[in-house]
């Protein structure tokens, strides 16, 4: 059985960064061709892929997001992680790591395309 389970801090202060890491049980990160994703929602918005990185280490971001996002993996402990600077509230949201058996093109997200789900770490960026 696989399973994904994401962490992270919780709670942010504006302008501080975020580290996430999906420990991915059951299965390895650098096999086939599969594609291992950081996506989010903030409340009462749909959910959005932010960035990508896939079983052979290329990794992806948002356009909108590159210059202060990072996404790494560590294929030993088949973990991969996420790396945003400078949060803003706007940023609050549930942080979901997920995969998908192909390549997904980054920003809205159909859930059915993505096979495999954490169950999502609360962030809280406020003072």
């Amino acid at each position: 059985q696989v399973q994904l389970v994401e962490s992270g801090p919780g709670l942010l202060k504006p302008s501080q960064t975020l580290s996430l890491t999906c420990t991915v049980s059951g299965a390895s990160i650098t096999a086939d061709n599969d594609h291992w994703y950081w996506i989010r929602q903030p409340p009462g918005k749909d959910l959005e892929s932010m960035a990508v990185i896939s079983s052979s280490g290329d990794p992806r971001v948002r356009a909108y997001l590159q210059t202060r996002t990072t996404i790494s993996r560590d294929p030993t402990k088949t973990q991969f992680s996420l790396r945003l600077m400078s949060v803003t509230p706007a940023e609050t949201g549930v942080y979901y790591c997920a995969r998908a058996r192909e390549f997904i093109s980054l920003g809205s997200v159909h859930r059915a395309d993505h096979d495999l789900w954490g169950q999502g770490t609360q962030l809280t960026v406020s003072v």
